[in-house]
Parts: C-alpha cells; structure tokens; sequence
C-alpha cells in the first residue's frame, strides 16, 4: 500500500468533523472517499474498506455491511490484519445495526483469543453491545466490566473478579 495515499485517506478522515451531517455532505464525503479509492489497483481491500466506513460513519449501516465482507474477501487480513480486525470490529457493529447482532457475536467472539493489540478493548465493546442486544447482558455486563478493569486506577483485581462471576455458574450448590 503507498504511503502518500495511506496519508491523504488519514487526512481525509481528520476533517471528517468538517462535514456537516447534511445528506448533501455526507454523500460529498462519501464522494471524496470514492475518489481516493479509485486510484487503488483493482481488486484492493482497502478500497472496500474505506468505503464501508464511509457509510458507517454517515449512519449507513446497511450499505457498509456488504463492503465490509467484501473487503475481508479480497484478503484484507493478509495485507493488513489491524485494518482486518477493525473491520470485523466495524461489520459486527454494522451488523447489529442493521438488527443481525447474533451474527456480530459469532464474528468478534474468536477475536477474544486472538493476539493481543491495542483493539482488544473496542473487540469486547463491541461484542458486549451485539450481546445486549440478544438479551445476553450478565455477558455483555461481565465483557465490559473486564475490559475496564484494567484502566482502573485501583479495584482492578476485584472489578476483574466481578465480571468473571457473571458468567460462571454458582460456586454455591442451591439449598
């Protein structure tokens, strides 16, 4: 991927606050992400990709979710597995938008165990929202008390240990 276009793309989104919420500016800026990824080779992820964000970000869900597998088909995640992982952080998000929370589940739970890096966090975020959806929320409670847990300036261990017990059975037979 070159460089200067990864900046121009990076610079784009900088100034993404500057367009109004408008329909009209709105479908400019999806214009302007259009126009970086026509310079793409044909058959780049990356141009899927920023797309779909495109339309995520002006509340388009549903135009983002077929981008977004498009992208990982085209092999996203062996040109780039951080933008891999955001976009499947992004699609199980556009998923439950778009009412299919059981299929954002199935998306980021193996990310829980994949390797580490600075998204582990947005992973749980975004896996406990598809899971309050399904009326999953001692899960989505456990996944979210867990991935602040360490960010805590003290409580850790005994914030960790709570939303561990969520979701463990009862240690305790009943009476």
């Amino acid at each position: 991927m070159d460089q200067d276009w990864e900046d121009r793309v990076a610079a784009l989104w900088d100034r993404f606050d500057d367009y109004a919420e408008t329909e009209e500016d709105e479908s400019r800026f999806r214009a302007d992400v259009d126009a970086l990824v026509a310079e793409l080779p044909e058959g780049s992820p990356h141009g899927p990709f920023e797309q779909a964000c495109a339309w995520d970000s002006t509340g388009r869900s549903d135009k983002a979710v077929p981008l977004y597998r498009e992208a990982l088909a085209l092999g996203l995640a062996d040109d780039s597995p951080y933008k891999a992982r955001r976009t499947k952080i992004q699609l199980a998000s556009s998923l439950r938008n778009t009412g299919r929370a059981e299929e954002g589940v199935a998306l980021l739970t193996p990310e829980l165990v994949a390797p580490s890096d600075d998204l582990d966090d947005p992973v749980r975020a975004f896996l406990a929202l598809c899971l309050s959806s399904l009326g999953r929320d001692r899960e989505a409670l456990a996944l979210a008390l867990g991935a602040l847990a360490p960010h805590l300036p003290c409580y850790q261990r005994s914030t960790a240990n709570y939303a561990r017990l969520l979701v463990e059975p009862a240690e305790h037979p009943e009476a």
